[in-house]
């Protein structure tokens, strides 16, 4: 999938004009807003991704990035020239995916951009195939679980972003044991640095929004996902 719609909130016309024109070389649909409030109107859109500038006007990007995941679990990328380490922990604390200080090379961002598309919505062929488990149809391109014993409007489960890719990961090699280590690597990427509860708490809330999956714990270790 090449088709991405990007949003980028940079106020340094300049700056953003280079980032936008990188950025389409990869194909994506770019829209670029220079201020915090522009922006904040275009929530509703939920474009695939958006890349923030935490220095704004108008509402700024913490405010942003607040707004964003009150809304939806969009990936975010949180950009900053400030206190690069306050930023960075700041914003991950408040759940933005990735972080970029400034000075950075437009590269390092499409690389960045890149991986974090490739984690949240997959590339692969065998990502794209539809998986259909204990009366679960799990559609990894649409990014949806259906409960197939449910044939009202409640069938599609409502799962955040970290609970889908858990469940992804976890159905792409059914019977597979992953560790915590290579969950988190996959579900939060390599600039997490909390604790390895999160992947129980990932887990205790998938079990309980999807009771008949088979989600095996493995002690010391990590989990599985069995056939039946």
């Amino acid at each position: 999938m090449n088709d991405y719609l990007v949003y980028l909130v940079e106020d340094e016309e300049n700056l953003s004009e280079v980032l936008k024109a990188y950025l389409e070389k990869e194909g994506w649909k770019i829209k670029v807003f220079n201020d915090g409030d522009q922006a904040k109107e275009s929530i509703k859109d939920k474009p695939h991704l958006w890349i923030l500038d935490i220095m704004l006007p108008g509402t700024d990007g913490y405010q942003l990035l607040k707004a964003i995941k009150e809304e939806s679990d969009t990936p975010v990328i949180f950009i900053s020239a400030r206190d690069q380490d306050l930023d960075r922990v700041l914003g991950l604390e408040m759940g933005s995916d990735d972080y970029l200080a400034k000075p950075f090379l437009p590269q390092e961002l499409i690389i960045r951009t890149k991986k974090l598309l490739n984690r949240v919505y997959g590339v692969t062929s065998q990502e794209l195939k539809k998986i259909e488990l204990n009366r679960y149809s799990i559609d990894p391109m649409a990014r949806i679980v259906t409960d197939d014993e449910v044939t009202n409007d409640e069938a599609i489960i409502d799962l955040t972003t970290k609970e889908m890719d858990l469940i992804l990961l976890l159905t792409a090699d059914v019977g597979k044991a992953f560790s915590r280590e290579k969950i988190i690597e996959h579900v939060w990427g390599d600039n997490y640095f909390g604790s390895e509860r999160a992947v129980d708490d990932v887990v205790r809330r998938v079990r309980k929004k999807m009771p008949r999956i088979h989600l095996e714990t493995l002690y010391g270790y990590g989990y599985r996902i069995l056939s039946s």
